[in-house]
């Protein structure tokens, strides 16, 4: 019987497009043969998870995690909704946005983790569970926010269940203040930051790449107005609070008011606790942004499943 190497498996693995494990197994059912461990594979249906992972998945969902100072959202995506409702699936996400708050925020770590009461890794589980729904699943992107004094606070919109739902916020609060007593303003700002999606935490957060850009629409659009160059100036600048206002979130307006600046949302929340509050950081996923999906033709593919 040949030796069961690193380097058969390793072979195998990217034949078939199973996990290692299960590679490592078939090989040592097959003693060492490739094409009967391809075979005894395709007959517990785990090579057929090769010939999915290259099928668009932009549906899914996000799983968000929280524990005191530490929060984890994930993007998980499958190519159907109808996957996203799926106990499997779900119970898949959950998990790997627990394991998430204990890893060191790299996505590759997070992959080659131990998946709990298994004996394989979470690609590994990735793959099984491709060949046990049918439908590609990919873990697309992690992230992972950390404070060394106050909490990490969450939002899901959309929820399908505790922790899962087509947008997940986090959002970092560093203050004095016990955690408890930031709760409520945490889970507010997660709210307002799902709803408003802004992409920078204050006006220094702004890359100068963006700002000369958006400078540079503004200066155009101003000088068509035939003013002066000084008026133009003066022009951009009250524009550019317009940007601010749109994409800084410390500049936007409170969406639970519709009129108080987020920043006094914050300096009045740090007097009612009686320590300053500050947002760290902010992150907000929403599902399937990004991926280019492509245009389906919904009666072709009743009839191609009709044929078979």
């Amino acid at each position: 019987m040949a030796e069961v190497t690193a380097a058969l498996v390793k072979e195998l693995r990217e034949k078939t497009g199973a996990g290692m494990m299960d590679c490592k197994r078939a090989l040592g059912e097959a003693g060492g043969d490739i094409e009967a461990a391809v075979d005894w594979l395709r007959k517990k249906g785990l090579s057929a998870a090769a010939k999915k992972a290259g099928r668009v998945a932009a549906e899914g969902l996000i799983g968000v995690a929280t524990r005191g100072p530490v929060g984890a959202v994930v993007e998980v995506n499958s190519e159907t909704d109808f996957v996203a409702r799926n106990q499997a699936f779900q119970s898949f996400v959950r998990t790997v946005s627990e394991l998430a708050l204990d890893g060191n925020g790299e996505i590759d770590a997070l992959k080659e983790s131990e998946f709990p009461g298994t004996g394989r890794t979470v690609l590994e589980e990735q793959t099984h569970l491709i060949a046990t729904i049918g439908e590609n699943i990919v873990l697309r992107r992690m992230k992972r926010l950390s404070t060394e004094a106050g909490g990490v606070f969450s939002y899901v919109h959309n929820s399908l269940g505790p922790g899962l739902g087509k947008i997940g916020v986090l959002v970092t609060l560093a203050s004095g203040a016990p955690a408890a007593q930031l709760a409520e303003l945490g889970k507010q700002l997660a709210m307002h930051i799902a709803a408003a999606n802004p992409l920078y935490l204050d006006i220094t957060s702004v890359p100068q790449a963006a700002l000369d850009r958006e400078r540079a629409v503004l200066r155009e659009q101003a000088q068509a107005s035939g003013k002066s160059d000084s008026v133009v100036e003066r022009m951009v600048e009250g524009r550019l609070r317009k940007f601010y206002e749109e994409f800084v979130l410390l500049e936007q307006i409170f969406v639970v008011d519709q009129e108080t600046k987020i920043s006094k949302v914050i300096e009045q929340a740090g007097r009612t606790v009686g320590a300053p509050i500050r947002v760290e950081s902010f992150v907000r996923f929403a599902l399937g942004e990004g991926v280019e999906r492509q245009p389906t033709d919904f009666a072709a593919e009743v009839a191609a499943q009709l044929k078979h």
